[in-house]
């Protein structure tokens, strides 16, 4: 048997756009002999729908529109493809998370999904009922066990100290394994956590060598708001051994014989899972392509400083959109140093994008003027700090509404998990590219761009961070170093560990404290925030809901 993996990206509620995708590639199996063609979790609609699924509307269109496609497929190949699918019963939720099964003009069979993640970005249980009654696609002589996603999840676990050793008390595997079946297929929407590839990839390994049956791993691939899917769908043979590996960030196509994925087999991998900076680097790129592809956005701006998160946030914008489609501000006070002006040209001028050079010590000085009754002779603080941002974004978005350049946000996660930023300043932007990317990680994307030449100028990366609000500010006065920070940080909001656990891994208590109590202090800050780029576990925003205000 002659199976394809289809890997694309899809875009939400576009059902002509994912429905010409999806016959494209049923097309191009069919001219590869494959028997079977293998599609994503709700690729029809593509994942994740959300609320869009409460409306009556948008579920009878996907329904529509697997009628369509069941109608366009013949005899001679099978289509396993994921939509959502009204529950008929009189108890439960609405809906169904399902895999329909075409063949040969019409629905032939359908698979529901049994484990509804509740956790992280997840919330499948909002919408959907879980599946109670297990059966096998019985095809061209072979027994199929079909899954989606989660429901080869079942021995996952927390990632926090207080967890249990497994998740859920359902083994959707087991209760298809008493069927027999000759291999496993798995249907998936599973977003990218740069932590977490080669997790994702054990759970289908081990799956494999404990049950003895070959699985092919869909996955979608492409990015929806801050979500990003890497792709990276896998053949595996019924040893745990991967023996193909479709591409990271782009969509990709595979058609598997069965027979690879048996015993004696040579293993033919496309390579190793690619070095953790580099996935990251890719993964942002995807998120910044597909937020302004799919968004129609053609062009983006943002403040160029001379410092580290703004050096990669361009370099990034660039690959993603192309220099000619960047317009970036140097908006100099009379606190910045020349070697940030410098800096920043010669970092504009190697990836050939343009700039502009717009001072604001004369905005400044007018706004000091204009307070100087209110203020009188108070001395200068944050005050005047935050005022310097807010300028520097009146004058971004002035840019931004008159010519339609995007603003990208380029705070990283170590200083908006602190509150290292000003409201409607700084964290301005319609999408934050390194939310979700501690300083460190930074750095390490700095050299990583580096690799072959010097795009970033050294000065940038070797320099003591600093916002350049007043004289002499450098970030080490209000924060400890961030290889400390960082370090801290993905404690207790990766791992959710409590102060004195975080500190018994060999940090000063009081300093645990009081950086614990700085994130949980600014949570009314990232609650205003663009959306992030996600990618770790941990994200702030969907992924990470906490109460605005409260006392613990």
């Amino acid at each position: 048997m002659k199976i394809a993996l289809a890997q694309l990206n899809y875009y939400i509620g576009d059902f002509e756009g994912n429905l010409t995708r999806i016959l494209d590639a049923v097309h191009q199996a069919t001219e590869k002999e494959s028997d079977l063609v293998v599609f994503s979790e709700l690729s029809i609609c593509g994942y994740p729908p959300l609320d869009l699924l409460e409306r009556e509307d948008f579920t009878a269109t996907c329904n529509r529109y697997v009628e369509k496609l069941a109608e366009s497929i013949g005899k001679e190949i099978g289509v396993l493809i994921g939509g959502p699918e009204f529950n008929t019963g009189k108890e439960g939720k609405l809906l169904f998370n399902s895999v329909f099964f075409l063949q040969g003009g019409k629905i032939q069979q359908v698979f529901r999904k049994t484990l509804l993640p509740t956790y992280d970005i997840f919330d499948e249980y909002r919408y959907f009922e879980p599946n109670h009654e297990f059966n096998i696609l019985e095809f061209k002589g072979k027994r199929l066990a079909v899954t989606i996603c989660e429901d080869l999840w079942d021995e996952q676990p927390f990632e926090s100290e207080f967890s249990r050793s497994r998740l859920y008390t359902t083994n959707p595997l087991e209760e298809l394994n008493r069927f027999k079946p000759d291999m496993i297929i798995n249907l998936a929407a599973s977003p990218f956590s740069h932590r977490k590839l080669d997790l994702k990839q054990s759970i289908f390994t081990n799956k494999a060598a404990r049950y003895g049956l070959p699985v092919l791993y869909c996955n979608q691939v492409g990015a929806h708001t801050e979500l990003i899917f890497e792709g990276g769908s896998l053949a595996i043979n019924n040893n745990g051994e991967v023996v193909r590996r479709l591409d990271f960030f782009q969509e990709d196509f595979d058609v598997i014989d069965l027979e690879m994925l048996v015993d004696g087999k040579p293993v033919s991998s496309k390579g190793e899972i690619p070095d953790r900076i580099e996935m990251i680097a890719d993964a942002l790129v995807c998120g910044i392509r597909d937020y302004f592809g799919k968004m129609n956005f053609k062009r983006a701006t943002l403040g160029l400083s001379g410092g580290i998160d703004s050096a990669v946030t361009l370099v990034l914008a660039a690959q993603a959109l192309g220099p000619e489609n960047m317009h970036v501000l140097l908006l100099p006070s009379q606190y910045s140093s020349d070697h940030s002006i410098d800096d920043s040209v010669l970092l504009a001028q190697n990836l050939g994008v343009r700039y502009s050079i717009l001072p604001i010590e004369k905005v400044f000085n007018q706004f000091r003027e204009t307070l100087q009754p209110l203020f009188g002779n108070l001395p200068e603080d944050i005050a005047e700090e935050n005022i310097q941002a807010r300028i520097r974004s009146t004058l971004l978005m002035a840019l931004s509404n008159k010519f339609e350049n995007i603003l990208l946000n380029t705070s990283n996660k170590s200083e908006t998990a602190v509150g290292y930023g000003t409201l409607y300043g700084d964290m301005s932007g319609g999408l934050s590219v390194l939310g979700d990317v501690y300083k460190t990680d930074v750095y390490s994307l700095a050299q990583y761009f580096n690799r072959d030449g010097k795009v970033i100028p050294n000065n940038i990366i070797t320099k003591p961070p600093s916002a350049e609000l007043r004289p002499g500010q450098k970030d080490t006065d209000s924060l400890p170093p961030y290889d400390v920070l960082d370090r801290i940080l993905e404690d207790y909001i990766e791992k959710q560990l409590q102060p004195e656990k975080v500190a018994a891994l060999g940090f000063d208590l009081e300093l645990v404290r009081r950086i614990i109590g700085m994130v949980d202090q600014n949570e009314y800050k990232r609650y205003q925030s663009p959306p992030i780029l996600r990618i770790s576990s941990k994200a702030f925003g969907v992924g990470r809901r906490l109460p605005l205000v409260a006392k613990y």
